[in-house]
């Protein structure tokens, strides 16, 4: 008798248990039908994980799907809509028009379990954020931001690239750690005051950590974690980017104690001096921003916004160049024959450059190292396209979908860089260009990275061939998919044109 209760019981629970299960998946399969009824068209969202297996399954893919629902859509990677507008109209009508109500930053657990809540990339639309947003502007241009040094210390460091790219002349190498290298260099001299050489090796851990953290970042795990940010508290890659947050923390805070020791507040070296400076004048300011925590994250936002996308579409542009030898050689010709072998090219050479500025172009475009942008949060509730949006509702401009658009690009879906030429073969800008954001949260160093790019890819081109190692496979184009789509690792053959010519 005592066996057939306890047989009764277990079978009672696992009853309750399976319809307790039911009732949830139902509730929240209603949930989920009355939040779709209130938001634009869509693809079909699961109970409790939204459209997060179809995303992580084959992100580009997913991404561009989103235009067949209309020029503005919604998508489910947690139990909330995020809107994601597909349309440079309604792009321009959100963050340009109405860049307050659309420039707020969601809570993302993973990023806030990594930043605390400090920085400025991914804080919330407010005074904090205004503060370090309008400082580190006013800072970086007072240390040479969108001037003629800046120029000069990228054309320098590409000079340092090219030397170190040629230690592997003729052999197979990963081109990762050089680009990284010499693109971190330059936002280090303003932040740090310093570059860094290749061989440093606690540099090159600090990059190796960089960029394994925007990888698990771009990884399942990243997503998953924003979905049940419990995980937190168990074991898995995660603990990895923790870690490597803690590392990079480590770092920075070292050379801000380094700096403080011999800080002379009359003559500010750096970024770091200039923000201790700053906050020696607000510490008897009650709600001063300015501390150190801001002061570290600044740091760190400043580091990896300066460096990942740039050195990212650097590395696409490498393979294009391989997959598109023809597209090299015009490049070059037309370096050599308006800069010669010696001269470092300067942005003053855009309009003698067309086709070499507009294949610059074309990389940032076609690579669409940012296909989703970042993330935006309405800091109030507003109307868009007829839409009534809640405060908080997370919003997606689909860069993806405005970089291919076939009604304003003559090649959207191939790499071409007669994209940005007229018809006498001058540089043509377009409108529809859109790497870097708009409105209030446009990327901070816009600048600074064109500057980057047009420096480092023709003095590169200017001096050395690139070509895939014999027998290579054909790269896969989709990359992995972050918040930066990055390409997968790859080997490339460089050699010295002197020696080829």
């Amino acid at each position: 008798m005592e066996s057939v209760l306890r047989y009764l019981d277990w079978t009672s629970v696992s009853l309750a248990l399976l319809g307790g299960l039911l009732f949830l998946f139902l509730m929240e399969s209603l949930r989920l039908s009355s939040s779709r009824s209130r938001s634009p068209p869509g693809p079909k969202p699961l109970p409790f994980v939204g459209n997060l297996p179809q995303f992580v399954k084959d992100p580009m893919a997913f991404i561009r799907s989103m235009t067949k629902y209309g020029d503005m859509c919604s998508m489910y990677l947690s139990r909330k809509p995020t809107i994601v507008l597909n349309n440079m109209q309604i792009v321009k009508e959100a963050f340009a028009q109405n860049g307050a109500a659309f420039s707020g930053r969601p809570f993302v657990p993973l990023m806030n379990w990594i930043t605390d809540g400090y920085g400025i990339v991914m804080v919330t639309y407010g005074d904090s954020w205004k503060q370090q947003r309008r400082f580190a502007l006013h800072t970086l241009r007072n240390f040479g931001l969108g001037k003629k040094t800046v120029e000069e210390r990228v054309a320098e460091e590409a000079r340092y690239l090219i030397g170190e790219m040629l230690k592997q002349e003729g052999k197979a190498f990963y081109p990762l750690h050089p680009i990284l290298n010499a693109v971190s260099n330059i936002i280090c001299s303003i932040v740090f005051g310093d570059r860094f050489e290749y061989e440093n090796k606690r540099f090159a851990k600090l990059l190796e950590i960089m960029n394994q953290s925007m990888r698990l970042g771009a990884s399942p795990v990243g997503k998953i974690f924003n979905l049940l940010p419990v995980i937190k508290y168990f074991p898995g890659p995660h603990q990895t980017m923790l870690q490597n947050a803690i590392s990079f923390k480590v770092f920075i805070r070292e050379a801000v104690e380094e700096h403080r020791l011999i800080l002379d507040p009359e003559n500010p070296r750096d970024f770091i001096d200039a923000y201790l400076i700053e906050m020696s004048k607000q510490e008897s300011k009650e709600n001063s921003t300015f501390h150190e925590d801001n002061l570290i994250m600044s740091v760190a936002d400043l580091f990896f916004a300066g460096t990942d996308t740039a050195a990212t579409t650097l590395r696409w542009g490498l393979i294009y160049m391989m997959d598109h030898p023809d597209v090299q050689e015009r490049c070059h010709e037309e370096i050599i024959r308006v800069l010669g072998w010696d001269r470092s090219p300067c942005m003053e050479d855009r309009a003698s450059l067309p086709y070499t500025y507009a294949t610059v172009h074309e990389i940032q475009r076609y690579a669409n190292v940012v296909p989703l942008s970042v993330v935006h949060e309405t800091t109030e509730p507003t109307q868009l396209q007829g839409y009534h949006l809640p405060k908080g509702t997370m919003i997606l401009p689909n860069l993806t979908a405005i970089l291919a658009d076939k009604e304003h690009w003559k090649y959207p879906d191939t790499f071409n860089p007669e994209n940005f030429l007229d018809e006498k073969g001058q540089f043509c800008k377009n409108d529809f260009f859109l790497p870097f954001s708009l409105g209030p949260r446009v990327c901070l160093g816009e600048n600074l990275a064109r500057t980057e790019l047009f420096i480092f890819f023709t003095s590169l081109l200017q001096r050395l061939k690139f070509s895939w190692p014999p027998g290579a496979p054909p790269a896969n184009m989709d990359g992995l998919v972050g918040t930066v789509r990055s390409p997968f690792p790859f080997n490339t053959v460089c050699r010295s044109r002197e020696t080829t010519h």
